[in-house]
Parts: structure tokens; sequence; C-alpha cells
């Protein structure tokens, strides 16, 4: 009987699985005021895992800040203001890391109804007068698809955004969903209907859990 090789095998070094995985053809595409975007599967930080982000402020030579519109923190309005008569079915949302004791919002509702609030994208404003706000919920008009609000928000360094998008870190969906969309979507249901919308390409995104133990 012949001997067993001991020799030891040599293997080709192997590619990372992630790159393998979720590497797309499509154009990277470029960052602009009102782009959203979507963070790749393999991003770790629990602060945007599976997240949805708007774009809501955008300078190329200055950076950019935005807002994650699909992380619940699990309070309502009423909660954070002791308030009740603003309706206790209205959620708050963990918009990013930076600022967690400030409240703002998002909202489509334009200047009519909420003076001074800034359209950052075609039906898509920021901020605005808080009591106009607070008088809209009181005379029971419906929040959901109209208005979120948000404690905290994102931001990038000259540069920084690019970098990471260039790392496949975010996809760009520059084709945006009406705006009611993006006001009413929460959780990771929100991020896989957001990552449909980038094509075929973006296919095995899909596959991917918010939660890499639930595999």
């Amino acid at each position: 009987m012949p001997a067993f090789r001991t020799t030891p095998l040599s293997f080709p070094a192997m590619k990372d699985l992630d790159t393998l995985l979720f590497k797309v053809r499509s154009t990277l595409g470029k960052p602009r005021c009102g782009s959203l975007l979507m963070a790749a599967p393999f991003v770790n930080d629990v602060k945007f895992r599976h997240s949805v982000v708007s774009i809501i402020d955008y300078v190329a030579t200055e950076g950019a800040t935005g807002v994650v519109l699909n992380n619940p923190t699990g309070y309502t309005l009423a909660e954070l203001l002791d308030d009740e008569s603003v309706g206790g079915d209205v959620p708050v949302y963990r918009g990013g890391p930076i600022g967690q004791d400030r409240l703002f919002f998002l909202h489509n509702l334009g200047t009519a109804i909420i003076p001074g609030a800034r359209e950052y994208s075609p039906g898509m404003f920021v901020g605005g007068d808080f009591d106009a706000v607070i008088s809209y919920l009181r005379s029971g008009y419906a929040s959901d698809g109209y208005i979120k609000f948000f404690i905290g928000y994102c931001s990038w360094a000259d540069g920084q955004l690019e970098n990471e998008i260039g790392q496949a870190h975010w996809a760009i969906l520059d084709t945006l969903p009406p705006s009611g969309v993006l006001l009413c979507g929460t959780g990771d249901s929100m991020w896989h209907a957001m990552v449909r919308r980038l094509g075929e390409d973006y296919r095995s995104w899909q596959l991917v859990p918010a939660n890499p133990k639930a595999n």
C-alpha cells in the first residue's frame, strides 16, 4: 500500500468573502443634497447597520450632513416632550450619533404649514417653526408619511463620505421615492425596500440579515 503523502498542501490565497458575495458592478455615483445612502450589508457599526440615510446638506469642499431615517428609538414624541396632547403614537428616530441632545424633524408639509422650513430636496423639508409643528399635531393631523422626528444626526468631513462610498460602505440612490415613502418607512423593512430600488446588481445585499447572529 502506498504511503500517505505528508508534504503540506499549498492553497492559493482566498479573497475576502464579503468582496466575493457583495461586490456590485454599478457606477458608484456622487452624493448630493437629497441623495439616499444605503449602508452596505457588511457594515458592522450598529449605529449604521441596515440604515437608510437622507443627505440634508452637502458641499463637496466642506462635507455632508445626514439623518438615518429608519432607526426608531422606541420613544414617542409625547414621552420626550412630556405632553400627551401631541399624540402618543408619534415615533422618534435616532438620526445619528452626533447631537444626541437635539430634537429636529423632516417633513413634506412645506412652508405654508411650517414657516421657516428649508427644502433640501424636491418635496422634502428640514426644520421650521416648531410651534407650528406642535399646532399641526394637536389639531389631529396625521404624522405618518408627513413628518418624522429625530434625535441626533450624521456628519462627514471634507472627502470622508466620498472615501466611504469608494470603499463600497454605501450605495447611493438618486432616483428618490415619493416623500411620503421616506416619511413612513421604518426598520429593516425600509432598508430592504430601498435596496430593491437600486436594481439587480444589489440583489445579493438582500440575503444578509440586519443581525449577523441570525445566520
